[in-house]
């Protein structure tokens, strides 16, 4: 009898365990593909046009090879263009110096885009909102860029110039690059990632007074911010689903919308930082109203950590989402930093064990990771973990039933899932 109850605990075991490390049938897998400064693509001073097309497909690639369905690209990183815009100049991370078309010319995003879609992954456009001028004095701009046409839609802050978010004829212009955007181009989504008002400089305010003194329409001045960026927001929804009903609309935020001593509603946390009191970006609110279609908040810290715990963001956000999708951004490139705060990262197990977690709660979808060049250093064997074992099988984007179809996408087949796995929360998708 006690060898019967041995043998059956250790079966129930080692199934519960197979159904963690087994891949869900939906969920999100997706991979950050930055070009601001040539942080992943392309490399810095490849401007051979048939050298940056080699390794975009080489990166793709290897993220398929890695179990990916996603990718999400920079294409605007600094009120630039990674295509031929009608609005902004090419970007200088492509060329060497803004304005200047590739040579021989062809069309960055849509060549990405149709490289995505061949291997089955979602394109998603990711454009910064506000960032003009990426270090005053040493970015290069071109002499029709919208700062020297509209200086007063602009403001310097910390060594950057930002679009001013109070000021609406620059709200307008955000709104109409990314309408030209949908319409033009096959995305699978519009994705902003966490700089609307900039992160705070020690000492120093950010300098809208003005706009402020002109259209405070009786609001606290950290309401009226919060105003402002609800607002472009809003109208970038619209326009996005007035053109294409099935773009999809994604954010990435800071991983901490306010802590639990500003807001009973917040998280347990302790981040000197938040979206809500620093950033002026009411996540909470953009879900609540169905704004967004997914959030993806930079959950960039070790579980246990003493202030911002990944354990306690995950359960929050979780919690948080409002019938919309969640994804967790994955700080992949934590492991390769050589500072004291990312000894944690050093854990080979650090990583499995966050997926393991997320993949808990039936209301989180999957995973996104920053940064697609990390996974070419392998670090702490995560490449061959995700290959090998969590990614092992490929999965299907999870639908969003509150899109309308998309007329230009074909049905993708099931993956098939071994019946011999047992059925458990992972795989309720």
């Amino acid at each position: 009898m006690k060898k019967f109850i041995a043998t059956t605990f250790f079966l129930l075991g080692f199934f519960l365990s197979f159904g963690q490390a087994h891949p869900p049938q939906y969920e999100f897998r997706g991979v950050w593909i930055a070009t601001v400064d040539n942080i992943d693509w392309p490399q810095k001073n490849q401007f051979n046009v048939d050298s940056q097309k080699a390794d975009f497909v080489r990166q793709l690639d290897m993220h398929v090879h890695n179990g990916m369905n996603a990718v999400i690209v920079q294409v605007r990183p600094a009120t630039d263009a990674f295509y031929p815009s009608p609005y902004e100049p090419w970007s200088q991370w492509l060329t060497g110096k803004q304005g200047r078309p590739p040579v021989p010319f062809y069309d960055p995003l849509q060549f990405m885009i149709e490289q995505s879609h061949k291997r089955g992954l979602e394109f998603h456009a990711w454009l910064n909102p506000y960032r003009a001028n990426y270090v005053i004095g040493k970015s290069s701009i071109a002499p029709g860029h919208i700062t020297k046409i509209h200086p007063e839609w602009f403001l310097n802050y910390g060594g950057t110039t930002y679009f001013d978010p109070g000021n609406k004829e620059g709200q307008q212009w955000v709104v109409n690059v990314i309408k030209d955007i949908v319409a033009r181009y096959d995305v699978d989504a519009i994705h902003m990632d966490d700089y609307f008002y900039p992160y705070p400089v020690r000492g120093r305010e950010f300098p809208d007074v003005v706009s402020f003194g002109k259209d405070s329409r009786g609001l606290s001045k950290e309401d009226w911010r919060r105003s402002n960026v609800d607002t472009i927001i809003h109208h970038i929804a619209k326009v996005i689903k007035d053109e294409k009903p099935w773009v999809k609309f994604g954010i990435s935020p800071f991983g901490v919308w306010r802590n639990q001593d500003k807001d009973s509603m917040g998280s347990l946390t302790k981040a000197s930082i938040t979206n809500y009191d620093d950033l002026y970006a009411d996540i909470l609110l953009w879900l609540e109203e169905g704004w967004v279609d997914y959030v993806a908040p930079q959950l960039y810290w070790e579980r246990g950590h003493k202030l911002v715990a990944y354990e306690t963001l995950v359960k929050w956000w979780s919690e948080h989402t409002y019938g919309r999708h969640m994804y967790i951004g994955q700080g992949i490139y934590r492991a390769l930093e050589k500072s004291p705060s990312s000894i944690a990262w050093k854990n080979p197990e650090e990583l499995p064990n966050q997926i393991k977690l997320l993949r808990t709660y039936p209301t989180i979808q999957g995973s996104v990771y920053f940064s697609s060049k990390t996974f070419d250093h392998n670090p702490n064997g995560w490449v061959d973990s995700l290959r090998n074992n969590y990614y092992s099988a490929p999965a299907l984007i999870p639908p969003m039933e509150w899109l309308a179809p998309n007329p230009n996408k074909t049905t993708v087949a099931l993956p098939v899932i071994s019946a011999s796995v047992i059925e458990t929360p992972l795989n309720r998708r």
